[in-house]
């Protein structure tokens, strides 16, 4: 089973203020924490989330960034591989897309509701 869809499975647990992480979900939440603590990457993601129609052409990203092709392709790689976003190929172009459950399950085990109860 890949992280992804570990962090997926274990969607339902509680927030972080109502009770510790056990070793196995922070090791399934990990990678998704680490793909967006870099600043490129979480644009990336702010991007592609934001995108009219649910999805964007990696033809679109690479023009806002002052890096090569080839690592923005990197950042891509690591978001896809965290679970945060899905990619389709379509010709000589990727298509790519969020992961709405991905967001959930960052946002339900942050639970920043559950500081005002």
């Amino acid at each position: 089973m890949t992280s992804h869809t570990t962090s997926l499975r274990l969607g339902g647990s509680a927030p972080l203020v109502r009770e510790p992480l056990d070793a196995e979900r922070a090791d399934a939440y990990a990678p998704m924490f680490k793909a967006l603590g870099d600043p490129v990457r979480l644009r990336l993601l702010s991007m592609i989330a934001s995108a009219r129609g649910g999805e964007v052409c990696v033809c679109d990203l690479t023009g806002s960034f002052h890096l090569t092709g080839p690592t923005i392709s990197h950042h891509l790689k690591v978001l896809r591989e965290a679970g945060l976003v899905d990619s389709d190929r379509r010709g000589t172009w990727v298509y790519y897309r969020m992961v709405p459950a991905a967001l959930a399950v960052l946002g339900g085990l942050l639970g920043a509701g559950a500081l005002a109860a």
